[in-house]
């Protein structure tokens, strides 16, 4: 007879001496990644169009060479090869990838009054930006065993009047992951986290940080009895960047409080 599985420990350092990049990493939710990459053990190379956020971030974090940040125009693929480049002198490999960069408000003109160059620069930024991250990044994680995550948006699956640009890209992003984590089995796993109402405030570069202003209204609202902070997806990114989550690939995870499971009547 087989003997009886064993208990097994979990490592505490879950990304000890793994180099994980994050595309838009030096504010908002980008930023709560980059945070719980490196209280999991890890080493961080940020990437984000906003260059005083980014100074701002090493020196705040005070972790030495185990942060680097480099500026970042996941649009611009000469720009993504830059960074992928600055991150391999830095840091001599990267075992992960989080496509985080996005435009950030989801509202824009109504359909018929839509510009096509906003359009496109929704998709540029939210979609095309990941694909270009990726595709840079991917010989790097073959070596390693690596994964990407894709962050997507609740606005994938449900959405509000004169959002079409953004959700488009967002559900994009949602479709690429399972695409792609068909495509680049088995060494390498992908999946996208899809937050729902983040609160931001106090995640901001220094001169533009403030306290969220939420009432008990808006917290209320949500099952779980408060707003999304960048640390519930920071929590969510650590695991599916780790071993711990070796089986799981192809798949979206909403990180909403309840909200697109809530029933909502007028």
């Amino acid at each position: 007879m087989p003997k009886a599985p064993a208990i097994t420990s979990h490592d505490p350092l879950p990304l000890k001496d793994k180099t994980i990049l994050v595309t838009g990493g030096a504010q908002g939710i980008g930023r709560g990644i980059a945070q719980a990459v490196l209280a999991a053990g890890g080493r961080v190379g940020i990437g984000d169009l906003d260059a005083e956020a980014g100074k701002a971030c090493i020196e705040e974090w005070q972790v030495g060479p185990r942060a680097h940040f480099t500026v970042l125009d996941v649009a611009r693929e000469a720009s993504v090869r830059r960074w992928m480049a600055s991150a391999l002198r830095h840091f001599g490999r990267i075992d992960g990838l989080v496509n985080n960069a996005g435009i950030a408000n989801p509202h824009a003109a109504p359909l018929a009054e839509l510009a096509l160059a906003d359009w496109n620069r929704y998709l540029a930024t939210n979609l095309t930006g990941a694909f270009l991250c990726s595709k840079h990044a991917l010989p790097e994680l073959h070596k390693r065993g690596g994964a990407i995550v894709n962050i997507a948006s609740t606005r994938a699956l449900q959405s509000e009047p004169d959002t079409e640009a953004y959700a488009a890209s967002k559900g994009g992003l949602v479709a690429f992951t399972h695409a792609l984590a068909i495509s680049s089995g088995p060494d390498v796993r992908v999946n996208a986290i899809l937050p729902g109402w983040i609160a931001t405030d106090a995640w901001r570069r220094p001169d533009l940080r403030s306290a969220p202003k939420l009432s008990r209204r808006d917290h209320a609202q949500h099952p779980v009895g408060r707003v999304g902070t960048p640390e519930d997806i920071g929590a969510l990114a650590v695991y599916l960047l780790s071993s711990r989550s070796g089986f799981v690939t192809g798949q979206h995870f909403v990180v909403d409080g309840g909200m697109t499971v809530k029933m909502q009547y007028a």
